[in-house]
C-alpha cells in the first residue's frame, strides 16, 4: 500500500510539474509605469502620425487590432540599418502568414525619404506593403517618438549618414506596450524575438 501511495505521489508530482512548464509563457511589459489619473499605468508608445510608403497616413489607430514589430532607421544609412534590416526581413519571412502581425520601419531622415523612395526600398525587398509599413513624417516628431519606444535616434554630422541611431527591433502589442526587443545588430537575438511574437500573438488567440 504504501509502495501505491508512493507511486501515486510520485505521479501527480510528475504531472503538476509538466503542466507548469506547459503554461503559455506571459511576456512582460517593458518600461517605467507611469502615472495617470492617479492611477498607475503601463509604459506605451507616443503618438504616431506618419505617411507610409503608398503615400497613406498611419496612426497609433491603425494598430489597434495587430500586434507590430518596429525599427527606426534611413534608406541611404551606411553603418548598421542594412544589418537591421536584414533582420527585419527575417522576422518578416517568419510572420508573414500571420494575419495578426505588422512589421513597422520609421525613418529619421524624412527630407530624403518620401514616400515615393521608401515605397521604391519596399518593392526592391520584395515585401508585401500591407504587412511591413515604411513610415516618414516630421523629423523632431520621429526623434520623439524614438525615444518612446527606447531607441536612440538624432542628427549628428560627424557620424556616416548624418544620423546617430541604435538598431533596436521592438515588439509592441495591441494597446501600444513594449513587450520584447532584439538588436538588430545581433542576429543571435532574432530567433528569441521571433519565438515572443509567436507567444504575443498566441495569448490574444
Amino acid at each position: 500500500m504504501k509502495n501505491i501511495v508512493s507511486g501515486f505521489l510520485l505521479i501527480m508530482t510528475i504531472t503538476l510539474i509538466t503542466a507548469c512548464n506547459q503554461q503559455p509563457k506571459e511576456l512582460p511589459y517593458l518600461g517605467n509605469m507611469a502615472m495617470v489619473d492617479g492611477q498607475e499605468v503601463h509604459h506605451t508608445v507616443g503618438t504616431i502620425h506618419h505617411y507610409n510608403q503608398d503615400s497613406i497616413l498611419m496612426t497609433n489607430a491603425d494598430f489597434k487590432d495587430v500586434i507590430y514589430v518596429a525599427d527606426f532607421f534611413f534608406t541611404s544609412c551606411p553603418s548598421i540599418c542594412p544589418r537591421v534590416t536584414k533582420e527585419m526581413h527575417k522576422i518578416y519571412e517568419a510572420v508573414k502568414d500571420n494575419p495578426m502581425v505588422r512589421l513597422v520601419s520609421f525613418t529619421i531622415d524624412p527630407v530624403r525619404d518620401t514616400p515615393e523612395r521608401l515605397k521604391l526600398y519596399a518593392d526592391n525587398l520584395g515585401v508585401d506593403h500591407n504587412k511591413w509599413y515604411f513610415l516618414t513624417g516630421d523629423k523632431e516628431g520621429t526623434f520623439e517618438l524614438a525615444d518612446t519606444y527606447f531607441v536612440t535616434a538624432y542628427e549628428d554630422e560627424e557620424v556616416p549618414g548624418g544620423f546617430d541611431h541604435s538598431g533596436k527591433i521592438i515588439l509592441v502589442d495591441k494597446t501600444g506596450h513594449i513587450r520584447s526587443y532584439s538588436e538588430g545588430t545581433e542576429p543571435q537575438s532574432t530567433p528569441k524575438i521571433i519565438e515572443d511574437i509567436k507567444i504575443l500573438s498566441d495569448s490574444y488567440k
